[in-house]
């Protein structure tokens, strides 16, 4: 295989990368994307859940205000 065809296939797979998956599109679907995603960083970057309240706090309201609680069947414990 030469130089060209190997930088041709990870490019394709870069540019694949690039579309939505079944797991993005339902976070988007949620209406809460924006909240996950620095709910996750949060994590991401601490490791440890208990300092990120903020952020869970912030991502529990969006989702109780988007009413994804009745669209997922999820209940609080």
């Amino acid at each position: 295989m030469s130089k060209s065809e190997s930088d041709s296939k990870v490019a394709t797979a870069v540019e694949d990368d690039d579309e939505p998956d079944d797991w993005d599109k339902r976070i988007f679907s949620t209406g809460c994307s924006v909240e996950n995603a620095k709910m996750t960083d949060c994590y991401f970057e601490k490791k440890d859940w208990r300092q990120c309240k903020d952020e869970l706090e912030t991502f529990r309201k969006c989702w109780k205000q988007h009413q994804n609680d009745e669209r997922t069947d999820t209940k609080d414990a």
